[in-house]
């Protein structure tokens, strides 16, 4: 099982992950597209580098935007594998 990263260290590694922030102790970020497709298909790459970590966000998708909740329910909490999979996303948001 992933370990729970602490409040502090959770804190300092958002500050290398631009567009991440908290709500309600998950880490969360609003992507927005210049359309569906684009917004699909970030979702598309989004899932198989979550596939990979075997790790899967809480999403929520209307046209171009899409919302993110990352956090591990197995461990109560945030965990690296939430900062890798966002640090995935960002990539593949910059990449569109």
């Amino acid at each position: 099982m992933a370990e729970l990263l602490s409040t502090e260290e959770v804190a300092e590694r958002l500050g290398d992950l631009p567009g991440w922030g908290l709500d309600d102790s998950k880490l969360h970020r609003s992507f927005r597209f210049a359309d569906f497709r684009r917004a699909f298909a970030f979702m598309t790459g989004a899932a198989l580098a979550a596939e990979k970590l075997n790790h899967h966000p809480e999403w929520f998708n209307v046209w171009s935007k899409v919302d993110v909740h990352l956090n591990t329910h197995e461990a109560g909490g945030i965990t690296e594998l939430d900062f890798q999979l966002a640090q995935a996303m960002n990539e593949l948001a910059d990449a569109l």
